[in-house]
């Protein structure tokens, strides 16, 4: 039987990122992956254009709809958009049992919001503890606790012990964001921390990393990996796609980066 996961998020008209990148992420990985569709952007590599939100009985439906039949072993949550969304998505994950990777998802690559202001302490209250692992971004992680934005490794490790408090099972702070040759990312649990180090990678084209990274620990939690190891293997696999983004010419905004980097021919 395949390895099944689940992505909860809204749809990129440019494919790049949100669900596009999900499903691209988990083909690439070997896992199977399902959808539900929270939004339906009008998005290109330059901007967002348009944003209609899917009603939350639907949002309901599709969720039932598919833990009915599927057997879904990993779930990787994106863009919510608004509090009803978040809620449709928070009851219809009741029972789960699941891993959940949750994406926070509030800007665009290009600088377009994705989350509403006052939806931000319903994803805090009700999504946070609901989630195996909590994927920030410095800008989204100091959003979440309303705090300025981290500035080096101390205040990254601060402000992740901070974010687990707040429910999730670890948080992996993300420091793409951040400045300096090397970025750093720490995974953060009651336990103990893992710091991921890789050469900062001079490429405009990183449109979908945040997304892709989450579905990445998606599919390996999907395919049993303990959360270290579906981690460590999730990050290698968004350096790689990194490394290959200027291959692909897609657009003339931010670009996406290589999902199939490791299975298209590059002669």
């Amino acid at each position: 039987m395949a390895f099944q996961a689940l992505t909860i998020a809204g749809s990129d008209s440019g494919g790049g990122a949100g669900i596009q990148a999900d499903l691209k992420t988990f083909s690439a990985l070997d896992v199977y992956g399902a959808s539900v569709l929270t939004a339906v952007t009008a998005q290109n590599t330059r901007a967002v254009t348009g944003v209609a939100m899917i009603a939350p009985a639907m949002i309901r439906a599709q969720m039932a709809a598919v833990f009915d039949d599927l057997k879904i072993s990993a779930v990787k949550i994106g863009m919510l958009g608004d509090p009803e969304t978040i809620n449709a998505v928070a009851d219809g994950l009741a029972g789960c049992p699941a891993p959940v990777v949750l994406d926070p998802v509030m800007v665009a690559k290009s600088g377009d919001a994705l989350l509403s202001t006052e939806a931000v302490a319903t994803l805090r209250d009700r999504m946070l503890p609901l989630a195996h692992v909590l994927t920030p971004n410095l800008p989204e992680a100091a959003r979440l606790l309303g705090k300025p934005e981290a500035t080096d490794e101390a205040s990254m490790l601060e402000q992740g012990r901070a974010l687990l408090s707040a429910g999730p099972g670890a948080v992996l702070m993300k420091g793409g964001h951040g400045k300096g040759e090397v970025c750093v990312d720490l995974l953060i649990t009651a336990e103990e921390t893992l710091r991921l180090a890789a050469p900062r990678q001079q490429t405009a084209n990183t449109h979908g990393t945040g997304c892709t990274l989450s579905a990445a620990i998606a599919a390996g939690l999907a395919r049993g990996l303990p959360l270290p190891q579906a981690v460590e293997a999730a990050h290698a696999y968004l350096q790689r796609a990194i490394a290959a983004a200027n291959t692909l010419n897609i657009g003339s905004g931010h670009g996406p980066v290589h999902h199939f980097h490791g299975v298209w021919s590059h002669e």
